[in-house]
């Protein structure tokens, strides 16, 4: 015959179980909230370095876009000085042309003086036009034509920057050292020695272009060619 259990130790047991299956279901509780908030907080902190990538990816264009800003300031700057000085010799130039022609002239040549004023001036008006390849070959037709005329100092000169312009530095360099070796006391020979300086700067030949610019100071100190290779050697 079957014993029964009594009546209390059944409500007992039953007690137990159900205790320790509210106890079960809250340890599962507490894991599935534990995984919860480090699932969140996990992604929390990856939205946060995201944010932080971001920002300094930001930060970073900003200064890139700051850097090429300065750069095309730069660039218009030196575009706007070229320009300038530019037009500052285009200026200048009616204002030489005289001081040149009347700056005393050399034994003529015994040619039409007419004529050769006239192919003169046609080759200057090619220059001042722009047309420097053209110049340079009336010059270089002018000097042929009247070796010993009384515009030939000015003629080898102003050959030598149509040359400079064009890009013929072989050229320029013969014609300005021509004015310098012929014409060492006319007024175009301080000019012949800063165009001859620039020559040598164009072809990347700093230091030579230096030298002459200070031979140009020491040479013609008085004159307006020596003050601007004084500007460009950084004296006073």
């Amino acid at each position: 015959m079957k014993r029964l259990l009594p009546l209390a130790v059944i409500l007992v047991l039953s007690s137990a179980g159900a205790a320790q299956a509210a106890l079960f279901g809250d340890n599962e509780a507490r894991r599935q909230i534990t995984d919860m908030r480090q699932d969140i907080e996990g992604r929390l902190e990856t939205t946060s370095r995201g944010q932080l990538e971001l920002a300094n990816q930001n930060e970073q264009l900003r200064a890139e876009v700051a850097r090429l800003r300065g750069q095309i300031e730069l660039l218009v700057n030196e575009v706007e000085t070229l320009k300038q000085r530019q037009r500052d010799f285009y200026v200048d130039l009616d204002t030489r042309l005289r001081q040149i022609e009347t700056g005393g002239a050399t034994a003529t040549g015994g040619g039409d003086p007419a004529a050769e004023s006239a192919d003169y001036e046609a080759a200057l008006n090619l220059l001042k036009e722009g047309k420097h390849r053209e110049a340079l070959a009336a010059f270089d037709a002018f000097v042929a034509r009247y070796p010993a005329g009384d515009f030939s100092a000015g003629a080898h000169f102003w050959a030598g920057n149509a040359a400079l312009q064009a890009k013929d530095i072989n050229a320029a360099t013969k014609h300005f050292n021509t004015v310098l070796t012929k014409w060492p006391n006319e007024n175009v020979a301080p000019d012949a020695l800063l165009g001859l300086a620039n020559s040598q700067q164009s072809i990347g030949d700093a230091a030579t272009s230096r030298r002459t610019l200070q031979t140009l100071v020491e040479r013609y100190p008085q004159s307006n060619a020596a003050q601007v290779a004084r500007q460009r050697l950084g004296q006073r």
